[in-house]
């Protein structure tokens, strides 16, 4: 390691505020008093306490970047009225709070893109043909979106998996719809690298649907795409992608890795193991 302050990349919170301190306390991350942190987006939902994960990771101030993910989203198309909470959604603790404006306008600044030091970090994947110039560019337009008078309009629409595939002359909901799905959503691709929705279990590859990491010819070759989303996947550290969703709301771990050297930090979530969960 250098003099540089370390940057920590952080696997899906969801809610899940203990092992979030646990992470942040544990030595080898809390002596580096300038360390940076990495989010790969869902800070919140299906765990017990998103208004605490959501309020600790906000007070990491310029030393935190979290993309956003599909809970994230979600919780915002609650707050805007769009769409209806499920029977796991746990969102109250943060609608119901006395600055609960605050902390939706500070998701709805949050990128969904995060390009340093050779590392790219989303939230779900990125869909083959895209480069990183292109994948910023398009994420950048959610985001301009987002943070705009109108952004309830698009959360009222970007929910439905057509268009499964880019096309540049896309425009409106469906090119945002598309952007969203991509970066948010995915997991598998045809070998056209079309997003293919219904898989959602561990990944399989039979030649016809992969995942969108092993799609071949993808335009990001030489710099590193780092991602949650898919805790059946689990950890994965390869030259070109990182997983870090290792399933702290499953029961099983919560995941850092520093940037500069690939250390690991894991901390173990056995309280939110349910009996029906391996």
């Amino acid at each position: 390691m250098n003099s540089q302050p370390g940057i920590w990349m952080i696997g899906d919170l969801q809610g899940c505020y203990q092992p979030l301190h646990e992470l942040l306390t544990h030595p080898e991350i809390s002596s580096d008093p300038d360390a940076q942190f990495w989010f790969a987006g869902d800070l919140v939902n299906r765990g017990p306490d998103s208004l605490a994960t959501l309020k600790t990771v906000m007070a990491l101030g310029d030393r935190a970047i979290s993309v956003l993910g599909n809970h994230d989203l979600n919780l915002l198309a609650v707050a805007a009225g769009v769409r209806k909470q499920s029977k796991s959604d746990t969102l109250d603790d943060i609608l119901n709070a006395p600055d609960a404006q605050e902390m939706l306008d500070w998701l709805r600044h949050c990128p969904l893109a995060h390009y340093e030091h050779n590392h790219l970090l989303v939230h779900a994947g990125v869909l083959p043909k895209w480069n990183v110039e292109k994948t910023l560019k398009l994420a950048s337009e959610v985001e301009t979106a987002l943070r705009g008078p109108d952004w309830k309009i698009l959360l009222s629409k970007m929910y439905g998996n057509e268009p499964v595939h880019w096309k540049d002359e896309y425009e409106g909901s469906k090119r945002l719809r598309v952007i969203i799905n991509a970066l948010t959503r995915m997991r598998m691709c045809d070998s056209h690298g079309h997003m293919e929705f219904s898989h959602k279990d561990a990944p399989i590859n039979n030649g016809r649907i992969m995942p969108w990491f092993d799609v071949p010819n993808r335009a990001i070759k030489n710099e590193t795409i780092v991602f949650g989303h898919w805790s059946t996947l689990g950890l994965m550290i390869r030259p070109d992608v990182i997983c870090l969703d290792s399933g702290c709301i499953w029961g099983r771990q919560l995941t850092a890795m520093r940037l500069q050297d690939h250390k690991l930090v894991q901390i173990a979530c056995h309280q939110y193991r349910t009996p029906h969960q391996p």
